[in-house]
């Protein structure tokens, strides 16, 4: 069944750049069932990343080098306040998946 994984970050100012540019680096790690992955800025300074997993063992296999890069990124990470630390992280199986039809025409 379809995982998901999402972290909400927020990086410090002045450091969104190495952000991205460490994030781009994801396309050529190799993490097995891993279909999909974004980052999405969801506000002035903060963002956050979204993982797409064929298996839900396939995201637990790969934890180890998620950690890996958020050791990568933790010198550009604010802390978020209340004991979250510097990333609130979620994960799960997908409960529910919609793919609305969608007319070539209508997609150019």
């Amino acid at each position: 069944m379809t995982a998901m994984n999402i972290v909400h970050m927020r990086v410090k100012p002045g450091r969104e750049g190495e952000f991205i540019a460490l994030h781009r680096d994801i396309a050529s790690s190799d993490m097995a069932g891993l279909r999909n992955f974004w980052v999405v800025k969801t506000g002035e300074r903060d963002f956050c990343v979204v993982g797409d997993w064929a298996e839900m063992s396939n995201l637990v296999q790969a934890r180890p080098q998620m950690i890996a890069m958020l050791d990568r990124l933790r010198g550009l990470l604010e802390d978020l306040g209340g004991g979250r630390g510097v990333t609130e992280p979620w994960s799960g199986e997908v409960a529910v998946h919609l793919r609305p039809e969608m007319n070539v025409e209508s997609a150019l």
